[in-house]
């Protein structure tokens, strides 16, 4: 589609809009420089093997580092805070088989993110729970992975620094840490020990409201298993100080030797990727900010985990010498995903060239000036690689699968559709650039560089050339992972991890500057005013949707096509709000429309909605709260509240306040309700205990204790 000069969008050959494209490009690099073209590679293009690199293939030929994921504005403290505190060359240790597991802010059987394994992750959950492992989780919400903890915190948002920092105290007052393993690899064990020692179980308690006894019996918990991880997931990264979450983690997990050691097998040694060259001894922090390109706004630069992404609307309204002036969307939408959806609206209306390559007309593909139809995954082949290697984080396979299939439908007769590699390749082509693609590179133990591989830009690979291409150094031929249609798990690779290194004089840092002051700076956090803003707003996953996709598809957003404000029943009932109404959200920041919708697994004092809904600001959409939503990030300033590395802004556990605007019949708008939620105790019914009478929410917020968990499955 290419927009017309009235604003609306009609149809063109995609060979005409990779051409038009190409020009427009060509002429932009000419007047202001590579800089002024910019890249934003969202969730999507994961899925799609030849995508990315290629992406960045033309941004290489072009000779722009202007590229942002969407990493730091969802987990950036994870690869920051791996850089301060260095890596095990032999890896984390598996969920399979592990005695004790700790989630913090993730909810696995949902998200399907990281935690249990990612396929089937409720059916893994629930098989090592049967095998009697341990499960500790920290979370505001009792979700439904909370609902099976052996101990489940349930703090006030934002809390996750305080908390963690008391369990570290726990354990190295008690001595159950690793003695042996951190003598041997890491540094800084005694000025950690000194930084938390503020954080007592009666100090966590005060400020965190969670009971200091269930504080103490989660750390024992966690350090006396035999094998075991800790994972936090997108809500404490988005909440404030994500980077030193992260790193109270790593932290945690090391001072308890949570990694694989000499001899042990390598969980996945690789199967399409090159096989892992996995040894038993740490390597040394990295630098995690400072280098590459600097933006022009806010003193940032690249991270270890890309590019802030939360300046890059500024990037955009920001006149002078580097501004960017187009950007092209590879399987994301920014008017749905970034912060502060009202500046990113004037910033993507300002460009002189919005491409989106999107399997539907989004939010962001209707301010486009071209919308590229690519194929959708059933239309084109595909293979199991990039998952290989999320396994840094836990996240990937666990065990060395490998898949390849075909495509499994024809594209529909008549059509123009393309494979988004092919729009990239295109480009380049008119633009009479050449491009080398890369092979990811392995994640392990000192990984050779990854496979640069060039491009024939006369005679046009196929996908299935491609896929060759990628895995040229892979540890199984694609052309054996081709002989099982459904995968296979290859069993028959065993790998273990080699013995240190007898030179190797690195070490794990316990005690990073940074994050140790930024650990002291939480003792002095100064109280949000809980008067003016009583409520907090968290973000949330939901089952039928995946960020800002599915929403739409009726038969798989089962529930509902908007994203419901969750509260607890009591904070309803106090500002007379019933489920069903529509309610004002608002923030020092923005405000937006949400329809109430109860939940008594919720703490006091919290609104639980999901991010990523919603649609183009206009006054019309605000209307259509009970069938678009509403967008959560209008809430979000990116400019006064954000981390100075990442970039990141407060994103979650934002202070807001709530009133009823709206009171529709329940008749014309069903109530929405938490599937996972407890059925609320009616005292009109026998054997019903009423609610207990509980403050407005114009004073301190309380906490609901945590309830008994239920029996385990059986």
């Amino acid at each position: 589609m290419k927009k017309a000069e009235s604003g609306s969008h009609v149809p063109i050959l995609s060979g005409q809009a990779i051409t038009e494209t190409a020009g427009h490009i060509s002429q932009i690099v000419g007047r202001h420089g590579p800089r002024a073209v910019a890249l934003y590679q969202g969730t999507f293009a994961l899925f799609y093997p030849a995508s990315i690199p290629f992406a960045h293939a033309l941004m290489d030929a072009i000779g722009s580092p202007m590229r942002f994921t969407p990493s730091t504005i969802d987990q950036p403290g994870k690869p920051i805070a791996a850089a301060l505190h260095g890596a095990w060359g032999g890896g984390p240790q598996p969920f399979v088989g592990s005695d004790v597991w700790m989630l913090v802010g993730v909810n696995p059987t949902v998200s399907k993110s990281i935690g249990a394994p990612p396929y089937n992750p409720a059916w893994h959950l629930h098989d090592a729970l049967r095998r009697g492992m341990k499960l500790v989780v920290i979370d505001p919400r009792r979700s439904e992975v909370a609902k099976l903890a052996d101990v489940h915190l349930q703090p006030k948002p934002g809390e996750d620094p305080t908390i963690l920092a008391g369990m570290l105290r726990v354990i190295l007052t008690e001595g159950l840490h690793d003695t042996t393993f951190t003598t041997k690899n890491t540094r800084g064990v005694d000025r950690l020990r000194e930084r938390v020692e503020p954080f007592t179980p009666e100090y966590v308690a005060r400020r965190a409201d969670v009971p200091s006894a269930d504080l103490v019996r989660a750390a024992r918990i966690f350090a006396e298993g035999r094998q075991g991880m800790a994972n936090a997931g997108t809500g404490p990264n988005m909440a404030g100080r994500g980077n030193l979450v992260e790193y109270l983690l790593l932290c945690l997990n090391t001072v308890c030797g949570r990694w694989v050691r000499e001899g042990q097998t390598i969980p996945n040694p690789g199967v399409l990727m090159p096989k892992i060259k996995a040894r038993a001894q740490p390597v040394s922090p990295t630098p995690a900010w400072g280098f590459g390109e600097p933006l022009r706004v806010r003193d940032l630069s690249s991270t270890a985990a890309g590019l802030p992404t939360a300046a890059l609307a500024d990037e955009m309204l920001l006149e002078g010498e580097g501004r960017v002036r187009a950007l092209i969307c590879l399987g994301g939408n920014p008017m749905a995903a970034w912060p502060d959806q009202m500046k990113t609206f004037r910033a993507l209306q300002s460009l002189d060239l919005l491409v989106s390559l999107d399997i539907k007309m989004s939010a962001t593909a209707r301010l486009a000036h071209y919308v590229i139809a690519p194929k959708l995954t059933l239309e084109q082949p595909g293979m199991s690689l990039l998952l290989e290697s999320f396994n840094r984080y836990a996240a990937g396979y666990q065990v060395p699968f490998g898949q390849y299939t075909p495509a499994v439908v024809d594209v529909p007769p008549g059509s123009d559709l393309i494979e988004e590699w092919e729009f990239f390749y295109g480009v380049a082509k008119e633009m009479g650039r050449s491009l080398t693609i890369q092979s990811p590179a392995a994640w392990g133990f000192d990984p050779d560089p990854p496979v640069r591989i060039e491009i024939d830009m006369v005679n046009k690979p196929s996908t299935e050339d491609l896929f060759e291409m990628l895995t040229r150094d892979s540890h199984v031929p694609l052309s054996e992972v081709r002989r099982y249609p459904h995968g296979h798990v290859f069993d028959d690779l065993v790998a273990s991890v080699e013995p240190r290194d007898a030179d190797c004089h690195e070490r794990l840092e316990l005690a990073d500057a940074t994050m140790m002051a930024e650990l002291q700076n939480v003792l002095t956090d100064l109280p949000v005013d809980d008067a003016k803003w009583p409520f907090r707003l968290v973000c949330r996953r939901l089952l039928d949707v995946h960020n800002s996709a599915g929403r739409d598809i009726g038969r798989w957003a089962r529930k509902h096509g908007f994203n419901p404000a969750y509260a607890h029943p009591d904070d309803l009932e106090s500002l007379r709000i019933v489920p069903g109404d529509v309610i004002e959200i608002r923030s020092s920041h923005g405000v937006i429309h949400g329809v109430a919708a109860e939940e008594n697994n919720l703490r006091r004092g919290i609104i639980s909605m999901p991010h990523g809904f919603g649609d183009i600001p206009t006054a019309e959409n605000d209307l259509r709260v009970r069938e678009i939503g509403s967008n959560t990030s209008r809430l979000i300033d990116n400019e006064t509240n954000y981390d100075p590395y990442s970039g990141i802004p407060l994103m979650s556990a934002i202070p807001v306040s709530i009133r009823r605007v709206e009171s529709t019949p329940a008749a014309r708008h069903p109530v929405a309700t938490d599937p996972a939620a407890s059925p609320r105790p009616n005292p009109s019914k026998p054997n019903s205990k009423p609610s207990t009478p509980s403050p407005t929410p114009t004073s301190r917020p309380a906490g609901t204790s945590p309830t008994k968990s239920p029996a385990r499955p059986k």
